[in-house]
């Protein structure tokens, strides 16, 4: 662990994170955290922890913080897409090169459906798109 500890931690969770105040500067030289704030990274919401009232160094934090955690969730989001493409790639190897008939048996029906599905969004989606740009 590096000797220079940062004066805020959060503990990341589903839709944000809670907020702490880091402090070594105790006798023991513990380190202490003291919750100041649980943020929404959805919603942009910021609720202070029980009395606590948020400086304006730590709002800036804050929302810097969220700021970051957005941008870094849709990079992974778009990952996880990329991810997908790969899956279908694979999964079309496997079906036509490896798969047994009760395996493809098992499978079919789900895959159809949701690349059906899947099909059907992105054709609307792009659809309404080029609509758009035609306006």
């Amino acid at each position: 662990m590096s000797s220079e500890l940062p004066d805020f931690y959060f503990r990341v969770r589903e839709n944000g994170a809670t907020v702490f105040r880091v402090d070594t500067e105790n006798r023991q030289r513990r380190i202490e955290m003291q919750e100041i704030a649980v943020v929404n990274v959805r919603n942009g919401q910021i609720k202070p922890h029980g009395s606590h009232t948020l400086s304006d160094e730590e709002l800036v934090v804050i929302k810097d913080w969220m700021d970051e955690r957005v941008a870094v969730l849709a990079t992974r989001d778009i990952d996880d897409i990329y991810r997908a493409v790969d899956y279908l790639n694979l999964t079309t190897h496997w079906a036509q090169t490896k798969a047994e008939q009760d395996q493809l048996e098992e499978v079919t029906d789900a895959l159809l459906l949701a690349m059906h599905d899947l099909r059907s969004v992105l054709v609307r989606k792009k659809a309404d798109r080029l609509l758009k740009g035609s306006d």
